[in-house]
């Protein structure tokens, strides 16, 4: 599900601006509050459309199985031998001496007791979208990054007390919010597709099971304070899995963003 590889960003928005704050002020204890919740100017959001390649649908089922396995070396054939490249916080972090595959392995997470990156790979697999990768000639990267007026969401963070990083986008053209953090809670609000404030809750407990959704507490461009279920969120600037297509099919090129982290 897609959600496992978007949504731990949202419920941790506030992280990185928390640890810039107490950088600037030491006595302070955990991260700031979030700004209160305030009316704001809808921002619409094009959202993108599948790559329309039959032979690249049935790469992505063929990549699913392969994660869904945790086969490695099936994994490796779907990698580039060489030429992988990891571009990261600190530009291209992928080591030219290892193979592919162990690129891969260290952009997202392959090894270790933990290794998220499986999780991660069945996502990417189960994303139909993806766009051309800038810089790159016949490299594609996904998910897809939707269409948004940035200017007005600068505009939008200003007058809220907002980061810009705590704004989402829904993967649906119609989510709804709920008044309280459980799946059968009322309905207080439908939005269709434009980005919504995430509004993190330090006090909301954590799902009961692994496998049940979380729900996620927002603020809706008419003030209200809600909730969402993680699966139909997404954050901007998502990390990105690449392909490119040669004559022997697709092949996982590249990857984009920070990774998960040390496992």
């Amino acid at each position: 599900m897609r959600h496992a590889i978007i949504i731990a960003a949202a419920l941790l928005i506030a992280a990185p601006f928390g640890a810039q704050a107490q950088q600037k002020q030491p006595a302070q204890k955990g991260p700031p509050p979030p700004a209160p919740a305030r009316p704001y100017t809808p921002i619409a959001v094009k959202l993108p459309g599948p790559f329309k390649d039959p032979s690249f649908e049935a790469f992505r089922k063929q990549l699913g199985e392969v994660a869904a396995k945790k086969d490695r070396a099936g994994l490796a054939r779907l990698v580039v031998a060489q030429g992988f490249f990891w571009d990261g916080e600190k530009g291209d972090q992928a080591d030219k001496k290892k193979s592919g595959i162990d690129n891969l392995s260290a952009a997202i997470g392959l090894a270790g007791k933990e290794p998220v990156g499986w999780d991660m790979l069945q996502g990417y697999a189960q994303d139909p979208t993806a766009g051309e990768y800038p810089g790159k000639q016949g490299v594609i990267c996904g998910p897809a990054d939707p269409e948004l007026d940035e200017k007005q969401l600068e505009e939008v963070s200003k007058a809220t007390g907002a980061d810009p990083g705590e704004f989402v986008y829904p993967l649906d053209t119609s989510v709804e919010v709920r008044s309280a953090p459980r799946a059968n809670a009322p309905v207080i609000e439908k939005l269709g597709t434009v980005l919504i404030r995430i509004m993190p809750d330090p006090k909301q407990a954590a799902p009961a099971s692994p496998n049940e959704v979380p729900l996620v507490r927002v603020v809706t461009p008419s003030g209200k304070v809600g909730y969402i279920s993680a699966d139909v969120l997404s954050a901007l600037g998502n990390d990105q899995l690449c392909y490119v297509k040669d004559a022997g099919g697709w092949k996982i090129s590249g990857y984009v963003g920070a990774g998960p982290g040390p496992q």
